[in-house]
């Protein structure tokens, strides 16, 4: 089976099920939920109408943290989706006929990949919808800047997307090396939710090694995107984390995916399936 027929075949195996559509669904509610929510209590703070004493957080460089929304806490969304291509087939066992079909092991990967790419970009723009239509909003009814006519905008919003397309690559790699499907599922949660961000947080209180956390890959994605939540808001007494360029986290992050994917390749991938 050519490469082509390959791609539309795991398309239209991606496609057929009901995984994607859930999880973009709820990429859609938990994002959505969270931008209305920064973007009601940070432009009312930006504006100066909170009520009490309530502290004035700058305007500037606010319209793109609350847009990034979408990838500063929800890059979990695409690694998963990634992940779930893959393990499902060894957890269902339909890699056995998709061997059968197409001996070339690494060509079913490189399918994987090239249908991973049109997932990265539809979950992309969901989530850059999502944190968009309901903090712009927000920004315009206190009077603060949109932002929604800057060039530098939708060329972060390009990046968020590219962002989305890296983590499903990486989410392949781990698919491949874990074939486990709860294992894989349970490590990226808990990675993702949990180790890397107390690691981060805990790095900035010891001088040298905020150098390392940056090139952790949630810190990557941060630095790709070029705008996040957690840049900017280090508490007094915390060594803040100097993001990386744009261009340096997108090679950190398709690093990442390489490793994993070459390891996965190398490892299970080329072992037998039942």
């Amino acid at each position: 089976m050519s490469l082509t027929a390959a791609t539309r075949a795991e398309t239209t195996k991606q496609f057929t099920t009901s995984m994607w559509w859930i999880l973009a669904i709820v990429l859609f509610v938990y994002v959505g939920f969270t931008a209305a929510t920064l973007g009601f209590v940070f432009a009312a703070s930006a504006s100066g109408t909170l009520p009490g004493d309530a502290p004035q957080i700058p305007e500037e460089g606010l319209a793109k943290t609350l847009y990034s929304t979408a990838t500063a806490i929800a890059y979990v969304f695409p690694l998963l989706i990634g992940t779930l291509m893959v393990t499902g087939e060894f957890r269902h066992q339909t890699l056995t006929p998709t061997f059968l079909a197409t001996p070339r092991r690494g060509r079913v990967l490189w399918a994987k990949l090239a249908v991973g790419v049109v997932l990265g970009v539809l979950f992309g723009v969901i989530g850059v919808f999502a944190s968009v239509a309901p903090s712009a909003p927000f920004l315009a009814a206190n009077g603060l800047e949109t932002d929604l006519s800057s060039s530098d905008t939708w060329a972060m919003f390009a990046r968020m997307i590219l962002a989305y397309v890296l983590w499903v690559f990486i989410g392949i790699g781990v698919g491949a090396l874990v074939r486990n499907q709860v294992g894989a599922i349970v490590g990226v949660l808990v990675f993702t939710q949990f180790v890397e961000p107390v690691a981060r947080a805990a790095a900035a209180f010891v001088d040298g090694l905020t150098e390392v956390s940056r090139y952790f890959p949630g810190a990557a994605s941060d630095a790709l995107v070029g705008a996040s939540l957690f840049t900017g808001m280090t508490p007094a007494g915390m060594t803040a984390e100097t993001p990386l360029e744009w261009w340096v986290g997108a090679l950190v992050l398709l690093g990442y995916a390489v490793v994993f994917l070459v390891l996965g390749h190398l490892t299970s991938w080329r072992r037998d399936v039942s």
